[in-house]
């Protein structure tokens, strides 16, 4: 949890993608080629707060393999910038991806499935503070140090740089320093620890934890929630289209609830199912972006 927010820093970019591209092709992290037909199957995960949970990697690749018919591999990258380079590259069939992402490179992406959390595929970002801060309201955080999860998030980073552009204002000028955790329970590690005084953190994240690690959890508590918004999806590369094994992937997510194995993933997730929708889902977090770009 040391990279401190560069003021010019405004998440994944075209440009920045491209040259992530090369230099990751340089140091193998890309092959030269897209995955062919020949390739296992690909499936992406950003660094969520699940990610380092075996016993659900374990029952999430097994329940893929058989669903797609194929070995799965599962790829994990410290970034969410890394996990969408290797996607809009064509280096991974599918991935659980982030909202921000998405609609910058919708053009590149097709949604596969999303995440239905309480009976909506929707979630919100939490602005959290200590438990004993007498911050009551999103502007009580001024001068604080601020956690961000990943500038390409979008409950952790996005909304908050938004909420910050809307009413004039930018990070550096807001908070006294910011830092990057790389993972929304990073966010709540620092802020529950002192290392940061308030963060920015996906909602989802922060309820289900406080249901499976209530002691830290309840160092901090909630200062301010967003609007609902689009929940994390799954996309594929639009280049891989007419891949069948994308159409069973998406068979696969959206019929895990009907499934004893599917249940159990879904179990862990503390997730309803996963369905189907349309990319209007994610306009509000489009007009987030424009409204961050717009004030520069």
């Amino acid at each position: 949890m040391t990279a401190r927010y560069p003021a010019t820093s405004q998440g994944l970019t075209r440009r920045s993608l491209l040259s992530l591209c090369s230099g990751a092709a340089a140091s193998r992290l890309i092959s030269p080629k897209p995955v062919s037909a020949q390739d296992g199957f690909k499936f992406g995960l950003t660094p969520v707060f699940l990610s380092n949970d075996l016993e659900l990697l374990a029952l999430l690749r097994a329940y893929l393999t058989e669903a797609i018919g194929e070995p799965v591999e599962l790829v994990s990258r410290r970034t969410y910038q890394e996990i969408t380079a290797l996607l809009v590259a064509g280096q991974l069939h599918a991935a659980w991806i982030c909202g921000y992402p998405y609609v910058q490179f919708k053009a590149e992406l097709d949604l596969v499935a999303t995440p239905s959390w309480l009976g909506k595929p929707l979630y919100q970002s939490y602005l959290i503070a200590a438990a004993n801060s007498s911050s009551e309201r999103w502007e009580d955080l001024k001068g604080d140090i601020h956690a961000f999860s990943d500038p390409d998030s979008n409950s952790g980073f996005l909304v908050t740089r938004a909420l910050l552009a809307e009413n004039g204002l930018k990070p550096e000028g807001f908070f006294a320093r910011t830092l990057y955790t790389y993972g929304h329970r990073n966010v709540i590690r620092a802020v529950a620890s002192g290392l940061a005084q308030s963060g920015s953190v996906d909602g989802y994240v922060w309820d289900v934890m406080r249901e499976m690690e209530p002691d830290l959890v309840n160092q901090t508590r909630v200062v301010r929630r967003s609007e609902w918004l689009g929940f994390p999806p799954v996309a594929s590369s639009r280049a891989l289209a007419g891949d069948p094994r994308i159409a069973r992937l998406q068979e696969a997510l959206t019929e895990m609830d009907q499934h004893e194995e599917g249940r159990k993933v879904l179990a862990l997730l503390r997730l309803d199912e996963f369905v189907a929708t349309e990319p209007a889902l994610f306009d509000a977090i489009a007009v987030k972006v424009d409204a961050v770009r717009r004030f520069g």
